[in-house]
C-alpha cells in the first residue's frame, strides 16, 4: 500500500512538470505495466522473474560464502564430522538463495486466490525436497562412523546401507511433497504394490542379482579390491558389488560386469585371502640316474629349501621332495612347498632362483633332465646253418645191388629156357 502512494505522489509530480510527449510515453508505459494476466500485472510478474533470476545467479556465490565461513570455524575442531558434514551439504546449500528468492517475490507481487496458493504450494515443496536433499547427503557424513560395522560385516554391505537410507529419505521427501499437493500415499502405495507383483513377474533376474548381491556381501565372498577368479566367467580385481552386478577389472585394465548371480553360483577362487604361495613340479631324470644320484638329488633341494627363510616350514605348511613316480621315459621327482610371500612378483622371483637351484643340484649330481624318448634295444644271433640234403645210406646201397642181381639171375634162367 505504502509503494502505491509513493508512485502515485512520484507520477503527479511527472505530470507536472514533464513534458506532453515524455508524459505520454510514461502513460503508455504504465498502461502496458498495469495490464498482466492471472491475477498479476506485467510489471510484478517481470519483477518476480528478475528477483529470481538474481537468487539463481548468486547462489553458487552464496554457497561458496557459507562453506568458506563454516569451514574456518571448524578447522579448529579435531573431529572428522564437521569436515563430512561441509561437504556434503555445500551442494544443498545453494537451494537456499532460490527459496529466498521465491519468497521474496511472491512478497513484492502480493498475490491472492488461488495463484497464492499454488506459488506456497511450490515454495514449501522446495523447501521440503532441499531439507531431505541435504539429510540424503549428510548420511555419508557419518559413514565414517560405521568402522565397527564394517569389521563385523563388510565395506560393501555399509555402503549398501547407505544407498538405502539415501533412497527412502529421498522417497520419503517425494511423500511429503505429494502430501503438499493434495495427493493420497497410501491408495498410491496399494496401487503401487499390484504393479510391483507385476513388475516383479517381468523382472525376475534383476531381483536374483539382488538376492545373489546380498548373499555375497553377507557371506564375504569377495570385497572391492580382492583378486578373484572364476572358471569361465572372469579374473581380476574386485572394484565395485552394485545392486545388479559386479565390476571386475581384468588384468588388461579392461572392466567387466558380472551378473551378481553369475558369481553367487559358480565357484570363487580369492587369490587375495591365500594364506601362501604353493609350488608344486614334478621334475624328471633321466633312468640311467643311480640310486645314489637319486638320493644326493633329494637331499640337496630338501636342504636348501629347510635353510631358506622365504620358505614355510612344517608344521605351517607341507614341504616335500620325494622320488614320486617311474615315467615313460624318466624318474620323476615331486617338489611341494609354499613360499611365504603372497605378492605374484616376489613369487616369481624367488621361483626363479629356486628354479636354477635345482638344474644346478642336478647338474652336480652327474645325472640329467630326461626328455620323452624311445630306446630300441637289437640282440645279434648266430646265422641259421644251411641244411645238405642227406646222402644215400650202405643199406640202400646193397638193396640196390641185390635188386640187381636177382633182376640178371632172371634174366638168365629165362634165357636157358629158350634153349
Amino acid at each position: 500500500m505504502e509503494n502505491t502512494v509513493q508512485l502515485q505522489s512520484i507520477g503527479s509530480w511527472f505530470d507536472q512538470n514533464a513534458p506532453q510527449w515524455a508524459q505520454d510515453t510514461a502513460s503508455y508505459i504504465a498502461s502496458v505495466w498495469n495490464q498482466g494476466d492471472y491475477g498479476l500485472t506485467y510489471g510484478e510478474i517481470i519483477m518476480a522473474v528478475f528477483i529470481v533470476m538474481v537468487a539463481l545467479m548468486v547462489r553458487g556465490l552464496f554457497a561458496r560464502v557459507i562453506v568458506a565461513s563454516i569451514m574456518r570455524v571448524a578447522s579448529g575442531t579435531k573431529t572428522r564430522l564437521d569436515d563430512a558434514l561441509i561437504n556434503s551439504i555445500s551442494t544443498p546449500l545453494k537451494v537456499v538463495p532460490v527459496i529466498i528468492g521465491i519468497y521474496i517475490a511472491l512478497q513484492v507481487t502480493d498475490i491472492s486466490g488461488d495463484a497464492e496458493i499454488y506459488a506456497n504450494r511450490i515454495l514449501r515443496s522446495v523447501i521440503t525436497l532441499a531439507v531431505f536433499w541435504t539429510l540424503a547427503r549428510a548420511v555419508n557424513a557419518f559413514e565414517f562412523m560405521f568402522g565397527t560395522l564394517r569389521n563385523a560385516l563388510s565395506s560393501a554391505a555399509v555402503d549398501w546401507m547407505v544407498k538405502a537410507l539415501q533412497v527412502l529419505l529421498v522417497v520419503l521427501g517425494l511423500g511429503a511433497v505429494a502430501e503438499q499437493w493434495g495427493i493420497q500415499i497410501a491408495p498410491l502405495l496399494a496401487g503401487l504394490g499390484v504393479l510391483g507383483i507385476a513388475v516383479g513377474l517381468g523382472a525376475q533376474d534383476l531381483f536374483k542379482n539382488l538376492i545373489s548381491g546380498i548373499l555375497i556381501i553377507t557371506e564375504k565372498r569377495f570385497l572391492p579390491g580382492e583378486w578373484i577368479k572364476v572358471e569361465g566367467v572372469v579374473e581380476g580385481t574386485v572394484e565395485k558389488i552394485n545392486f545388479r552386478s559386479t565390476l571386475v577389472r581384468r588384468f588388461d585394465k579392461s572392466p567387466v560386469y558380472v551378473p551378481n548371480s553369475a558369481l553367487s553360483d559358480a565357484a570363487v577362487t580369492n587369490f587375495s585371502r591365500m594364506t601362501y604361495r604353493r609350488i608344486k613340479w614334478v621334475i624328471g631324470v633321466e633312468y640311467r640316474t643311480t640310486v645314489d644320484q637319486l638320493k644326493f638329488i633329494r637331499d640337496e633341494i630338501e636342504a636348501w629349501l629347510w635353510n631358506d627363510d622365504r620358505f614355510v616350514k612344517p608344521p605351517e605348511a607341507a614341504l616335500f621332495v620325494r622320488v614320486d613316480n617311474f615315467n615313460a621315459s624318466s624318474i620323476d621327482f615331486l617338489i611341494y612347498t609354499f613360499t611365504k610371500t603372497k605378492d605374484w612378483g616376489e613369487w616369481l622371483a624367488i621361483k626363479e632362483e629356486f628354479a636354477v637351484v635345482v638344474m644346478d643340484i642336478i647338474e652336480k649330481a652327474g645325472t640329467s633332465f630326461a626328455f620323452p624318448s624311445q630306446t630300441i634295444y637289437m640282440q645279434e644271433t648266430d646265422p641259421p646253418e644251411i641244411m645238405a640234403p642227406p646222402a644215400r645210406s650202405e643199406g640202400f646201397e646193397r638193396a640196390q645191388l641185390r635188386m640187381k642181381d636177382v633182376k640178371r639171375r632172371r634174366g638168365m634162367g629165362e634165357a636157358d629156357d629158350e634153349g
